[in-house]
């Protein structure tokens, strides 16, 4: 999407800009006070209008940033081999140290939790917390056929319009955000049905999709010394909390939170889950 035609209620859009970093033309939410840096990252097919309550919560302590990922949203990548999670991890660390700063808390939902959590190895310093965290491979075929099929349509010139006009009605969205186990509002649905009805996003997505390799990150993640929190739904339907709780065990400095709410759960709950946030980071500044 082109920013300049963002509805005026699209959620902290003055607070957006363009920037060049790397191969990435990105789309950035940068606000909030003078205090440490947060860097919020959304999940699959979203965008960071997606943390809009977590925003709101923050602001007034921290330094928030929110990029849409590359491919995503308003923010286009240069180079269509740079949608897997190592490539995108790099691409959001040059886009960091054009900023100048190192971020404090690295707080990721879903995919984005991915890259939080690569990211905790270059900034071992960092704080990072995943909510529905997506550490987990398709199963069986599904492990296979899924990425061949993704990398098969973002290689077709029409294939993205053709998704966005497929998807890109009301009572689609409604049924893949139900589809979450989340129930958020009509102008959340709103946001989302804007997002997929662009064919530009849509090949954002398909290509993050071909790309997503873990393994490189999982095999990282018994040996992460950086404190952790993963988060979760207890209605989550599209990623199993049990991954989240499994991997916890693993790390040496992980802890878990179990809560109701489904995959959306930042954008369902009034408080975006900053209070929960900030009582994790208040334990661990005691």
């Amino acid at each position: 999407m082109d920013p300049r035609t963002l509805p005026p209620d699209w959620p902290n859009r003055s607070a957006g800009r363009r920037l060049r970093a790397g191969s990435v033309e990105w789309w950035v939410i940068d606000t909030g006070g003078p205090g440490p840096v947060v860097l919020l990252l959304h999940g699959l097919g979203a965008s960071g209008h997606s943390f809009a309550r977590m925003i709101a919560g923050l602001a007034p302590q921290y330094r928030v940033i929110v990029p849409d990922l590359p491919g995503h949203g308003c923010s286009r990548s240069m180079s269509s081999a740079r949608s897997g999670p190592m490539a995108m991890a790099d691409d959001l660390a040059k886009l960091c140290a054009v900023f100048e700063v190192q971020p404090a808390v690295v707080i990721g939902h879903s995919a984005g939790a991915i890259l939080a959590l690569h990211l905790a190895q270059r900034w071992p310093e960092a704080h990072v917390v995943g909510i529905n965290a997506a550490l987990g491979e398709f199963d069986g075929a599904a492990g296979v056929l899924f990425p061949v099929l993704a990398k098969g349509l973002a290689a077709l010139p029409f294939a993205a319009t053709g998704f966005a006009r497929l998807w890109g009605r009301a009572a689609t969205v409604d049924r893949l955000l139900d589809g979450t186990g989340s129930q958020i509002d009509a102008a959340g649905r709103a946001q989302y049905l804007r997002l997929v009805q662009d064919p530009a996003h849509v090949q954002g997505a398909l290509a993050m999709m071909a790309q997503w390799d873990l393994r490189p990150v999982l095999a990282q993640l018994p040996d992460l010394r950086s404190r952790v929190l993963l988060v979760v739904g207890r209605e989550d339907r599209a990623v199993p909390f049990t991954l989240s709780r499994n991997w916890a065990a693993r790390m040496p400095a992980a802890a878990y939170i179990e809560l109701p709410g489904g995959h959306l759960i930042h954008e369902e709950r009034p408080d975006g889950l900053v209070p929960v946030l900030q009582d994790w980071l208040g334990q661990l500044a005691t």
